[in-house]
């Protein structure tokens, strides 16, 4: 019996094992770190199921291959699909502008977004991008991890032996020993709680020093993010971050300066030099890794194009065996 061994227990490599499940095949899981936590940057994502925003500054497969994501995690986990509300204060509506021009997918809105959010008070011009969904990070891995337990999955708390048959390795920025061009790019987030606000959708704030995104996790608690800095100094959010994030969230509804903030969350997203995913194979182990800012979105299509190289050795875009 073939038993492919993932290893790496963050979004990526439980997406990968739970496809490879779907379609019939024997398999086990190491992570030193042992089942999805604070540990592993997937536990402080958005959860954004949003291809069309994402297009104005991604290049065209994040477009193409993330409209699928919504579908892929409906039959895993919980998803709300109630789309994505992008505005701009007065001063900043040229950049909404430049966002429409770059972007697909959505119809412009006025007086609806007092209808959309009540809550959104000053806002008179905006896009709604009606097709595009949200998750709970965390809810979705735990969602994907007992999936598999259920499935009957080994999970082990080690490190993979080196000598695996069939492995797949999906450890983000620890693959550095192998994958030596990618990059760690931080991110900087932070949980609030603010029962006077109420959201009922991701909404992006076009800022012109810190484009903000706020995604409601229910009962009054959002997560704001998020920076995008190329350091891989991951220990700590700077003063600056957190007084932008705060700022513009500040902008957004003022309500929101008297929110209490739950969590700060810093990490590193591995990325290659274009911000695309790569699916690689070497000495016989494939690789998948580089899923940046896209882990949530993109997952499902690294996923698919990992279980159709390993069970049919059929090669998805992604797969990159130049570089190996």
């Amino acid at each position: 019996m073939t038993v492919y061994s993932v290893i790496g227990a963050g979004v990526a490599g439980l997406a990968v094992a739970s496809e490879l499940v779907a379609r019939g095949a024997t398999v086990q899981v190491f992570d030193p770190s042992g089942p999805p936590g604070a540990h592993g940057c997937s536990w402080w994502a958005g959860g954004m199921l949003a291809p069309w925003c994402e297009y104005e500054n991604a290049e065209e497969p994040v477009l193409r291959l993330g409209q699928d994501a919504i579908r892929w995690w409906q039959t895993r986990t919980e998803v709300t699909h109630r789309g994505t509300l992008v505005v701009a204060g007065r001063r900043d509506l040229p950049d909404l502008r430049r966002f429409a021009r770059r972007t697909k997918g959505f119809q412009e809105v006025g007086a609806q977004i007092a209808t959309l959010e009540p809550d959104l008070p000053g806002y008179g011009q905006g896009l709604f991008f009606e097709g595009e969904a949200h998750l709970d990070p965390r809810r979705a891995l735990m969602d994907l991890y007992n999936g598999l337990i259920d499935s009957g999955v080994t999970f082990h708390k080690t490190v993979a032996p080196a000598s695996l048959d069939n492995a797949i390795d999906c450890r983000g920025l620890h693959a550095r020993d192998v994958l030596t061009d990618l990059r760690g790019v931080k991110g900087e987030m932070l949980v609030i709680r603010c029962p006077d606000v109420s959201l009922t959708r991701p909404v992006r704030l076009l800022h012109p020093r810190m484009p903000l995104y706020i995604v409601p996790r229910g009962d009054g608690v959002y997560m704001l993010g998020a920076t995008m800095i190329e350091s891989e100094d991951s220990s700590r959010i700077t003063a600056r971050s957190m007084l932008e994030l705060l700022s513009a969230a500040y902008a957004l509804n003022p309500a929101f300066g008297e929110a209490e903030v739950l969590e700060i969350g810093v990490d590193l997203r591995p990325a290659f030099a274009d911000n695309l995913p790569r699916i690689r194979r070497r000495a016989g182990r494939i690789y998948a890794n580089g899923l940046y800012r896209h882990g949530y979105l993109l997952a499902p299509a690294l996923a698919c194009g990992v279980a159709d190289l390993a069970l049919n050795n059929t090669h998805s875009e992604m797969v990159d065996e130049d570089r190996t």
